[in-house]
């Protein structure tokens, strides 16, 4: 900032004020700009006169429910959508649609629940519904206002029931008893559904949520698929099952995601079920709508309830247009997360819902060979967020009533912040700076995208690569210093602590569902969904779903040491009786067989280790599962399979040995033989 102007960050051109900017500018103490980290202003809403001034529009969410189902799973449901009225702000409108062989459409606004049901053509050839939705109940007797409709909703919910094999055989032309459970019109019932609530975007709401819970795959009607890719016997056909897996069958949910965009619907998809339901082509409808993506292998033990309520309970934007700027000597490369390019400008990404624990990363690129041009001047970075809320405005009817009626009003906002960091002066400030966190996160982006793209072999094999390669870049920056006399190959990262964690979170993620191979048991569905949880967390929680973190307890009330590596040999010497191991969606209290007897499993409600986890459990986007485990009693498999570091890597040729030792041999002589082969040039 000068005298008479301002100097751009990212530019440094510079640009002179006028008169009335130097009067406003007078107290450069109430500037926003150097006051504060952020910027946020509020800014003009389609339809409204003034930035501030909101345009009224009202939450809207509809829960689409899957009767081709068991008594289970419907039981299930009921209990996470009654937890999701309860997070639900009062003045909210709620719709609630089942669908199977038909749609049904519950109005909870009279005194007792009605329901009108539209068949669905079993002919994927036909066109559309006999009946439009709008025709056979209006969309405002649909959605009910939360506030006066709750306990109407909770007794329609009551009255739900799996349609019968007699139902889906008279629909489907077959005999009742050859259709066991089927007749699931999903794809039909999501189109109908998007259709029927446009009519009302941008009048009564801006964006309406859908919460689709599906308990097997789409097998009637419009957006079928077949659940037979699943059972081929690929390696007979020289196929990779992996490669023929992961992507998409029909592209019939990718394209139904850019219209429910156009017509301001999310879609997140539950998915409760241990069969093979071909989520690489329904997470489409959810990732692309701005939705998520859950899947629960069992009703016994599911966090469907808690997960729904959390995801209600937090606030969320929508709407956005992220924008990234950087001074003139670097740009952005690549970008990761559940976002997509502008189709205009560079740098551009649209977000069309999101909340707090949503992520996205860059990485960046040199304008020129050289790097930085002067490394005094600081590399800048600017980061631009335009969003969208819906804010809750209570209103007195009347000064004379004491009821109260709910408005809401939408919000245009822009947040803007402007990093400085100092370049590095050499290589070595480089590894002294790395987060392996970060790195890792970045690193689990590209190896999902070169999966989906060539297989998770390839995904393997660029992991193994990489982490060679870096490991040779090290060594030969070390051999370069005098200080350092040439020797063997420094697997450990010695003389750099930041890089040291590197090597075992990349044999975790080796480990780990997203790159283990079809042989070894990893059901496609499970890794699909693996893929979209990971995409979008945070670095911190994505190290710990890939390697956990191991605590250990000498009592339930003391915290013996804070982190073990995952190995038994950690177990034994630590000596400690209690271990918590949090593996980001799951949470294990493992008592060792040799603990005393008088130390009380569970532990009390009131301990440290319970406050720990409740803690843990608070700040998390999901609910993760809590297990208690007493070695000396019960059965340790699950804790067992955590201490990876005594595990063989895989089955794809890196290591003929078992567990983390024999991986870091693989890779000492890896990096070996890049060094000589280069030296020889």
């Amino acid at each position: 900032m000068e005298r008479w102007g301002w100097s751009c960050a990212l530019c440094g051109t510079l640009n002179g004020f006028d008169d009335d900017a130097l009067g406003r500018l007078q107290r450069s103490d109430a500037w926003p700009e150097l006051s504060f980290s952020f910027v946020d202003l509020e800014i003009q809403v389609d339809g409204s006169e003034d930035a501030g001034v909101g345009v009224q529009a009202r939450p809207v969410y509809v829960a689409a429910v899957d009767l081709a189902c068991s008594e289970e799973f419907l039981e299930l449901i009921k209990s996470a959508l009654l937890a999701a009225l309860e997070a639900l702000i009062p003045g909210s409108l709620f719709g609630l649609m089942t669908f199977s062989h038909k749609i049904g459409l519950y109005d909870v606004q009279g005194p007792i629940p009605v329901v009108k049901n539209v068949f669905i053509p079993p002919d994927t050839e036909e066109e559309g519904l006999p009946v439009a939705l709008e025709d056979a109940m209006p969309l405002l007797s649909f959605l009910a206002p939360i506030d006066t409709c709750k306990d109407r909703i909770a007794a329609a919910l009551d009255t739900l029931r799996p349609t019968s094999s007699w139902e889906r055989g008279a629909a489907s032309g077959q005999e009742p008893d050859t259709v066991l459970l089927g007749g699931r019109g999903f794809g039909t019932a999501m189109s109908a559904l998007v259709d029927y609530l446009s009519s009302e975007y941008g009048t009564t709401f801006a964006l309406a949520r859908v919460f689709a819970f599906l308990s097997g795959a789409p097998d009637y009607g419009d957006g079928q698929l077949d659940t037979r890719r699943y059972g081929e016997q690929y390696a007979s056909k020289g196929e990779d099952p992996d490669l023929a897996l992961l992507p998409e069958q029909i592209p019939f949910y990718k394209d139904l995601a850019a219209v429910a965009v156009q017509a301001g619907v999310c879609v997140d998809i539950f998915a409760v079920t241990d069969e093979y339901t071909d989520l690489a082509s329904l997470k489409f409808l959810s990732i692309e709508s701005g939705g998520s993506l859950f899947l629960y292998t069992n009703t016994d033990d599911s966090t469907l309830p808690q997960d729904i309520y959390r995801l209600l309970s937090r606030p969320y934007a929508f709407g956005c247009v992220l924008r990234l700027r950087t001074s003139s000597d670097f740009e952005p490369g690549n970008s990761y997360g559940h976002f997509f390019p502008d189709p205009q400008y560079e740098h551009v990404q649209h977000i069309i819902c999101c909340d707090s624990f949503a992520t996205y990363a860059y990485d960046f690129e040199f304008k020129n060979p050289e790097g930085f041009s002067r490394h005094t001047d600081p590399a800048v970075v600017q980061i631009a967020f335009q969003y969208s809320v819906i804010e809750p405005v209570e209103t007195s009817e009347n000064a004379t009533q004491s009821s109260s009626s709910y408005m809401f009003c939408l919000k245009r906002r822009l947040r803007i912040r402007t990093l400085q960091y100092r370049p590095a002066k050499n290589i070595n400030e480089i590894y002294d700076s790395v987060d392996p966190e970060a790195v890792l996160h970045i690193l689990v982006h590209k190896v999902i995208l070169i999966s989906l793209d060539k297989g998770v072999k390839e995904g393997r094999s660029l992991v193994h690569d990489w982490l060679a390669l870096l490991m040779a870049r090290y060594n030969q920056v070390l051999r370069s210093d005098a200080r350092n006399p040439e020797s063997h190959v420094d697997v450990d990262f010695l003389h750099c602590p930041q890089l040291q964690m590197l090597p075992q979170l990349v044999f975790a993620l080796l480990r780990s569902p997203l790159l283990r191979l079809h042989e070894e048991g990893i059901h496609p569905d499970y890794r699909i969904y693996l893929q979209c949880l990971f995409s979008a967390l945070e670095p911190s929680s994505l190290a710990k779903a890939m390697y956990p973190v191991l605590i250990s307890y000498s009592s339930p009330d003391k915290q013996a040491f804070p982190r073990h590596t995952l190995s038994r040999a950690a177990l034994i010497m630590s000596e400690s009786p209690i271990f918590l191991l949090d593996a980001f969606t799951n949470l294990i209290v493992y008592y060792s067989s040799t603990a005393d007897p008088s130390v009380p499993f569970p532990p009390p409600r009131d301990c440290l280790l319970r406050n720990k986890i409740d803690e843990l459990k608070k700040n998390r986007c999901i609910t993760p599962k809590l297990t208690f485990i007493h070695g000396g009693r019960e059965d340790s498999t699950l804790f067992e399979s955590y201490l990876i570091e005594e595990q063989d890597v895989d089955g794809s040729g890196f290591t003929t040995d078992k567990g983390f030792v024999s991986f870091r041999e693989s890779i000492r002589q890896a990096a070996a033989e890049i060094i000589e082969a280069e030296s020889s040039l």
